[in-house]
């Protein structure tokens, strides 16, 4: 009865030995991948929508670059507060290095369903990089479901691989964080 019993507590301390390395190896080893999800540290999900001239835009494409995920409408007062503010931010630093980022931009998501309201609210507020895309599908918008958007405006910053390193950096918060991120 006791050596059955050493020999089982020997075993379960085998199988917990085992799990908790094997644990580990998955999530801190050097080949583990992140996670593709909406959190820190999650790589960003994909999305490939059609910019304004029917071409369509990966945001895999930017790889390489800092990237801000902006989440707007033309018709979000809001969204258009905080165009200026957004322009900026790509003025400043869009050549700018960070770490392994070579330059900054903004991939816009529109929850338009107007083209026209879109791209006069693009003309009208600067919005002068090149990647703005849109289903033209406003609140069904395959892109907002995906990020589960429930209001706008909303951004993710993502870093040159496209993982995730902050959210919802508004007015002097983005443009703070960006000059802390270029000083590093």
């Amino acid at each position: 009865m006791k050596i059955k019993s050493i020999i089982l507590a020997s075993c379960l301390l085998l199988i917990f030995l085992a799990a908790f390395k094997s644990q580990s190896v998955a999530t801190t080893g050097p080949a583990a991948e992140p996670v593709v999800g909406l959190n820190l540290g999650n790589v960003a999900p994909e999305i490939e929508q059609p910019n304004p001239q029917g071409k369509t835009v990966a945001l895999s494409s930017l790889r390489g670059k800092l990237v801000l995920i902006d989440f707007w409408a033309s018709w979000c007062g809001p969204c258009r507060h905080e165009n200026p503010v957004v322009r900026a931010a790509y003025d400043k630093f869009k050549d700018q290095n960070f770490g392994q980022a070579l330059g900054f931009t903004v991939y816009s998501v529109s929850l338009d369903v107007n083209p026209q309201a879109w791209l006069a609210a693009i003309a009208t507020d600067g919005l002068v990089w090149e990647s703005h895309v849109s289903d033209l599908q406003g609140w069904n918008s395959a892109p907002a479901a995906l990020y589960g958007v429930t209001g706008i405006p909303v951004n993710y910053l993502v870093n040159e691989r496209g993982i995730i390193i902050s959210k919802n950096l508004r007015g002097n918060d983005l443009l703070d964080f960006l000059e802390k991120l270029s000083k590093k």
